[in-house]
């Protein structure tokens, strides 16, 4: 029975220690359009340090391509093409990617916010990117959306129900 119990306890700890490692790494959170090519349009990683704004289309794999269009490249893997592009361009690996739909943010954010975030990104000028012009980005316009509209967080676990808020492990 000695060697049964080290085997189970060896399992345990194994189980344990990557779950750990899964929980403690950055989560990559992206936004999918339902509404066309499922493109991932805005992304950003969630990590115990916090939150930070991911940019689709100046995130970059080797070859070039885009987060934007990794469902259009990468049909076949779109979710691990993800974070082989977030570890390329942001030196980070994240283990788990929460996909939300357009249907899940409305329900979420409130029905207007797809349409909030364009008019900060466009009207009010957020549409520069940070990083490099020091300007407002469109990372400022969904946190402006956001919390504009506020939160409706008993809406989290009925989109998680409905499949409007996906877990993919990678």
């Amino acid at each position: 029975m000695n060697k049964i119990h080290a085997i189970l306890i060896a399992l345990v700890a194994i189980i344990v220690i990557s779950l750990a490692a899964t929980i403690v790494s950055p989560v990559l959170v992206v936004a999918e359009d339902s509404t066309e090519d499922a493109s991932i349009d805005m992304a950003a990683k969630f990590s115990l340090s916090g939150f930070e704004w991911v940019y689709p289309g100046s995130s970059v794999n080797a070859e070039g391509q885009t987060l934007h269009n990794v469902h259009m490249n990468h049909p076949e893997d779109p979710y691990g093409a993800a974070r082989d592009i977030i570890t390329y361009s942001y030196g980070y690996t994240p283990h788990v990617i929460v996909s939300v739909n357009n249907d899940a943010a409305q329900a979420i954010f409130g029905a207007t916010i797809v349409d909030d975030i364009r008019a900060n990104d466009g009207y009010y000028g957020y549409a520069g990117n940070d990083k490099v012009s020091g300007s407002m980005s469109r990372g400022d316009a969904m946190d402006t959306a956001m919390m504009n509209n506020g939160v409706n967080v008993f809406e989290i676990p009925l989109q998680i129900l409905l499949g409007n808020v996906r877990f993919i492990f990678v």
